[in-house]
């Protein structure tokens, strides 16, 4: 229980302190006009109020990420809790603030342009591909999730593919209609009900005698998976997420001054951790040990039952309510964003204007065509390859963060650490994956390791070349 307590004051001094670190090494501006003030197009470009704005990308970003990863996590036992508490601080944070905060110096460009700005054009237009995939995935990942658990509380008339129907309905509204029209009106509201579930839970953990277990880096895990790489790509987006990355973009669009960026894409992150912790915390205590947890599980098809259950047994019929919104309302919060942003990287890459409605449609249809085709694939392939792809993006994204931050002298290794490691991971896990090569830990971890160094290396001496060039051409200039 302290550990449990220590982790969430370690996540509110890591706001109130280190998050002015990194913005203070951004550097942000309130004499600055941000895209939103000077483009203002009433589509994508509206300047909100920042409480609305923080609201929104709180729950971009949570999506069932915070809540079904850290159940999944929390199999390895309380070691999970310090890969939230790091992860988000260090790394999270770190990655979603940048994200934003680039993308608010770039005109609110989405995250392919913003990387090939400081890693090069082969970057961007790698991106351009990559992270159109990874949105599209997210969109029909968020899609299933919701349609099958409607399905079940509903006659048998409403199957999964009349909610999936009903669902990708609501995804074309919610990409293609003013940002301010319906997304910024119903989000907060979903994001209130996210905070007092996860208030709610936490409360009832405590104060009804369940036992959270002190932090441990032993490997509780009941199939004996080892935490490295695994757990570090499961739990996601409770300590860091590309997908992040994906969605910064569009609130980036919306501020009306860059000091906002620190509580908006920073503070959500933290948010993000804080709602993670819980859940982990909730699923080991509440079934009393790691193999209980799976075996419950395993029994009742996942942690849409954990949720629900929980929430009913500490909350009663309220909680119910608040875990259907919970397990139905986040992903769909999280999907409808996914494929908007992708509309958004696509319109970006072909300089394609979106103030019209014709335009927004030629991206927005092809786009739903392919993701109701993808919907049809079975959900944890989709699951699978999204988690390494997810992880894999936020990688990139910092080295780009940590370019930026090294040409203009600051200091980037707030950035470059965490790019480090999560080559490491990225590099690792899809190498001992079963989506992956398939090789065993003893020549995964080592090769994980030498990639991740030579990253660092390649990394060091690409800002050291171009830190020459850039004092060459000063020098012609004078």
């Amino acid at each position: 229980m302290i550990s449990f307590f220590l982790s969430i004051i370690a996540l509110l001094l890591g706001y109130f302190l280190y998050s002015k670190v990194v913005e203070k090494a951004f550097g942000a501006d309130d004499g600055i006009q941000t895209p939103a003030v000077r483009i203002n197009d009433g589509v994508d470009y509206v300047v909100m109020p920042a409480w609305k704005i923080f609201m929104i990308q709180f729950l971009n970003i949570a999506g069932t990420g915070p809540i079904f990863g850290a159940i999944a996590g929390a199999l390895w036992g309380p070691s999970a809790f310090l890969w939230i508490v790091l992860g988000s601080i260090f790394a999270g944070g770190v990655h979603d603030y940048l994200s934003g905060m680039l993308s608010v110096r770039n005109d609110g460009a989405s995250i392919p342009e913003v990387v090939g700005k400081y890693l090069g054009t082969g970057f961007r237009n790698f991106m351009r591909i990559f992270s159109v995939i990874v949105l599209i995935l997210v969109g029909v990942v968020f899609v299933t999730t919701p349609a099958n658990l409607l399905a079940s509380l509903t006659p048998k008339a409403l199957d999964t593919t009349f909610w999936i129907y009903v669902i990708f309905i609501y995804y074309i509204l919610a990409t293609m209609l003013p940002i301010d029209k319906l997304i910024g009106k119903i989000y907060p509201i979903f994001g209130i009900c996210l905070l007092i579930m996860a208030l709610g839970v936490s409360s009832g953990i405590i104060f009804k005698g369940y036992k959270i277990p002190e932090i441990t880096l032993s490997n509780l895990h009941p199939n004996g998976l080892p935490i490295w790489p695994l757990m570090f790509i499961t739990i996601a987006c409770g300590a860091i997420s590309g997908f992040h990355s994906t969605q910064s973009p569009i609130m980036a669009r919306c501020i009306s001054s860059e000091k906002q960026g620190r509580k908006i894409f920073y503070g959500a992150m933290i948010a993000e951790g804080v709602i993670a912790l819980i859940w982990a915390a909730a699923a080991i205590a509440f079934f009393g040990s790691t193999g209980e947890l799976s075996a419950q599980m395993n029994a009742h098809g996942g942690q849409g039952w954990v949720v629900s259950t929980i929430s009913k047994t500490l909350l009663g019929k309220f909680g119910g309510i608040l875990a259907i919104l919970g397990v139905v309302a986040c992903p769909i919060t999280s999907g409808d964003t996914a494929f908007r942003s992708a509309r958004l990287t696509i319109a970006d890459s072909l300089n394609f204007k979106q103030n019209s409605l014709k335009n927004r449609f030629a991206i927005t249809i092809p786009l739903f065509v392919v993701g109701f085709i993808l919907s049809k694939i079975n959900f944890d392939i989709l699951w699978r390859y999204f988690a390494w792809s997810n992880q894999t993006l936020a990688m990139i994204v910092l080295w780009a963060s940590s370019m930026y931050l090294a040409l203009r002298k600051q200091f980037h290794w707030i950035a470059t650490i965490p790019a480090t490691f999560m080559t490491a991971v990225s590099i690792t896990y899809i190498l001992v994956a079963p989506e992956g090569f398939k090789l065993a830990t003893s020549i995964a971890y080592p090769i994980g390791i030498i990639v991740a160094i030579a990253a660092l290396s390649i990394f060091l001496i690409a800002v050291n070349k171009k830190m020459q060039n850039s004092n060459i051409n000063n020098q012609f200039k004078a």
